[in-house]
């Protein structure tokens, strides 16, 4: 997964209304009840045996691995409350935006006579929807880490930097060397 990425799902757990489950047990019956009954794919999803999770699920293992316990970290938050995780997306696309706090270097593309020097800074800045539905869609087909930062770039260099159109009008904003990225909704 890429920064971005991890930002939106990192956004997305503030959105739980309830804990996810702790026991190995809870989370191996979520990952299987989420993936339809299939402990074939719960298995391929955590890196391990079908059979593995089948004994989990029998109640023969109680704790996991180290591997296995990472893996559940990792997954479960991805499948634990969807719609909670849906409702808050399409409000966020709709109406409301995101909030984008990141300190990156950002480079520039001016007119002659003014600095293209990349430089760090550290902004907070509030997305309106569109861009906000750009970047869940980018991220629901898949797109790459390098394809959202464009995406991202572009609604910082149009709310933040362009002032939304009041001002830089050729300028063109180059997000990267991200040292931090917040997103909230």
């Amino acid at each position: 997964m890429g920064e971005i990425e991890d930002a939106l799902e990192r956004a997305d757990r503030e959105a739980f209304t309830r804990e996810p489950p702790k026991t190995p047990l809870a989370q191996i019956r979520l990952l299987v009840r989420a993936e339809k009954g299939s402990t074939r794919a719960v298995a391929a999803r955590l890196g391990v045996s079908q059979r593995t999770v089948e004994r989990y699920l029998a109640g023969q293992r109680k704790t996991p691995q180290k591997r296995l316990a990472d893996a559940l970290r990792r997954e479960v938050p991805k499948v634990w409350q969807p719609r909670v995780r849906q409702r808050r997306r399409k409000q966020a696309a709709a109406t409301a935006g995101i909030t984008i706090e990141t300190r990156a270097r950002f480079g520039y593309t001016a007119p002659i006579g003014t600095t293209d020097d990349g430089r760090v800074r550290r902004l907070t800045v509030h997305l309106p929807p569109a861009y906000a539905a750009r970047l869940f869609d980018a991220q629901q087909q898949g797109a790459s880490d390098q394809q959202m930062r464009g995406i991202v770039a572009e609604g910082l260099q149009e709310i933040y930097f362009k002032d939304g159109g009041r001002r830089a009008e050729n300028l063109e904003v180059e997000f990267s060397d991200i040292d931090y990225i917040d997103v909230s909704f």
